[in-house]
C-alpha cells in the first residue's frame, strides 16, 4: 500500500497521533509531511508506505495559512500554549499593523522558537526548553510571499500567510510585534494548504476506518507536478538495474515508468538519466 492520505489535523493533538491512527487503519509505516503544532489544525499531508521517501520533495512546497496573532501579550512559547504574560505591550492600531506587513515578504531572516522540533545535539528544541536547558539557535532564511491583514477583535488581529517550508508562522507574531514595539503571541493557526494539498479536500481521522480509508488514499503518482518519460524496452534493463542512459530531455526530475506502470522518480542530469526513489 503506498500514496497519500489529505489529514484535517484536529486542533489540540499532535501531528505524530494523526499518523498513528493512519498507520493502525492501513497496517503500513506512514509519515507525514511537514508537522502541525498540536494547537494548530488544518492540512496534514500524511504518507503511506513507500510515499514517504518523497519528504524531501515537499520540504519547500508553499504552505497557506489562516492564523490570528494576539498582541500586548507574551509567552515563552510565542503562542498561547505557554505561560502567558498580559500586559506585555500596547495593541497597535490596525492601520499600523498593515503598514509594517511588506518588511516580512521576500526572503527575509527569522529566528526559530525555542519550543519548536528543531535538532540541538540530537534533541529536540521543545525538549531542552522544557527541561530549563538554555540553548541558542541560529537565525535562517526563510520566504513568505504575502501576508494580508483580514481583521480584527478587540486584540486579536487575523492574517492570511502564504509561505515556504520551514518558516514559523509564531515567529512573525513576535517580530511583527517588535517591529511595532510591543509583543504578540499566536493565538489560533489552520494550515489551508500544503503543496496540492488543500484544505477543501481533507478529511479529519474521525471519520475513517478500516473499511473506508482505501477510498481516502490519494496515488502517489498523481501528486507529483513532474513530466513523465517511458523508456524504450531496450533501455529499461539498465535503467532499473541501477545504470545510467543518455537522454534528450532537460535537466529535472521526472516520473517513469516501467512497463507502462508507475515506477517512481527519475533524474536526468547532463544529458544521462537514472532513477532516483523508487515508489511503486
Amino acid at each position: 500500500m503506498s500514496g497519500f492520505i489529505n489529514i484535517n489535523k484536529a486542533s489540540g493533538v499532535s501531528s505524530a497521533r494523526e499518523v498513528a491512527i493512519i498507520k493502525k487503519l492501513t497496517g503500513t509505516p506512514c509519515g507525514h509531511m511537514g508537522t502541525l503544532d498540536p494547537m494548530a489544525s488544518g492540512v496534514l499531508p500524511v504518507a503511506i508506505g513507500k510515499a514517504a521517501r518523497l519528504f524531501d520533495f515537499f520540504l519547500y512546497k508553499h504552505k497557506k495559512y489562516s492564523a490570528t496573532f494576539r498582541f500586548g501579550v507574551d509567552s515563552d512559547t510565542l503562542d498561547t500554549t505557554g505561560e502567558i504574560v498580559e500586559n506585555a505591550g500596547l495593541v497597535p492600531e490596525y492601520a499600523a499593523v498593515s503598514e509594517v506587513l511588506p518588511q516580512f515578504t521576500g526572503e527575509i531572516m527569522q529566528l526559530p522558537p525555542k519550543y519548536s522540533a528543531k535538532n540541538i545535539g540530537g534533541r529536540r528544541g521543545y525538549e531542552l526548553a522544557r527541561a530549563g536547558v538554555e540553548f541558542e539557535l541560529k537565525p535562517k532564511k526563510v520566504t513568505v510571499y504575502s501576508i494580508t491583514l483580514t481583521g480584527r477583535s478587540g486584540n486579536e488581529f487575523s492574517f492570511d500567510i502564504e509561505c515556504g517550508g520551514g518558516t514559523y508562522i509564531r515567529s512573525l507574531a513576535r517580530d511583527i510585534a517588535a517591529k511595532l514595539g510591543t509583543r504578540a503571541v499566536m493565538s489560533a493557526l489552520v494550515r489551508t494548504q500544503s503543496g496540492i494539498f488543500t484544505i477543501k479536500n481533507a478529511v479529519e481521522t474521525s471519520a475513517l476506518s478500516c473499511e473506508n480509508i482505501n477510498s481516502f488514499i490519494i496515488p502517489t503518482e498523481s501528486v507529483l507536478p513532474y513530466e513523465s518519460i517511458s523508456l524504450a524496452e531496450k533501455d529499461e534493463f539498465k535503467v532499473f538495474n541501477g545504470l545510467t542512459i543518455p537522454c534528450e530531455k532537460p535537466d529535472g526530475i521526472y516520473k517513469i515508468y516501467r512497463g507502462g506502470a508507475f515506477y517512481g522518480l527519475c533524474e536526468v542530469k547532463q544529458s544521462f538519466l537514472k532513477v532516483r526513489t523508487k515508489l511503486c
